[in-house]
């Protein structure tokens, strides 16, 4: 395979993949068939199972794809200059469906889906860690630097992101339940608490 064609191959898969997002968002992971994608995407069924090989993978990659984004913002925070108080600021508001919105019904669909589906869960689990690894790595430095009072910093990440997720689902499954307001401040809330912070001081 000559580079051209090698590139031309990879567009093709980027634009599949996106398309396969598209189409997830509309008709949810469980009722996307290969068919579908392929009607979106104007190419041929036989197309999608080449670049995928099953639905199942379809599905994984998709989900991946539509993730990654995310953590590249995420990685853009972490790896930054800021402080460590600026870059729990930003996850924080990174990390709401304010924030990604898309990909939060990706996220919750993914989610009830790998229940049934071992590709799916392995994607789900790595990708979901990854929040918490990063933000477990944030509140260390904090610590370390004075900022943050936190005998577990592990624990109080996983504890920020389990309430974070909690609302999360509220706000982005059930209308009018919660606002983002009310969604805003008792993340804000609970991460205080954790690190030993005021409220304000993550505003």
């Amino acid at each position: 395979m000559t580079n051209v064609t090698r590139r031309a191959a990879e567009i093709r898969l980027d634009a599949l993949l996106r398309t396969a997002c598209d189409v997830i968002v509309q008709r949810g992971l469980a009722n996307t068939r290969t068919a579908d994608v392929a009607q979106a995407a104007g190419v041929s069924q036989a197309l999608v199972f080449y670049h995928f090989a099953t639905k199942e993978r379809l599905l994984a990659q998709a989900f991946a794809y539509a993730v990654e984004q995310d953590l590249a913002r995420l990685d853009a925070v972490t790896r930054s200059n800021a402080s460590p108080l600026t870059k729990l600021r930003r996850i924080l508001r990174l990390y709401t469906p304010a924030g990604r919105p898309m990909s939060w019904s990706m996220w919750i669909d993914g989610w009830a889906e790998s229940l049934r589906t071992p590709e799916l869960e392995k994607v789900s689990r790595k990708l979901d860690l990854r929040w918490r690894q990063d933000l477990t790595t944030v509140i260390t430095d904090g610590v370390r630097e004075g900022v943050f009072e936190c005998a577990d910093p592990a624990g109080a990440a996983w504890r920020i992101n389990a309430v974070m997720d909690g609302l999360a689902v509220q706000l982005a499954v059930h209308d009018r339940v919660i606002s983002r307001r009310q969604l805003a401040e008792w993340v804000r809330l609970a991460a205080a608490r954790e690190l030993a912070l005021n409220p304000t001081q993550l505003d």
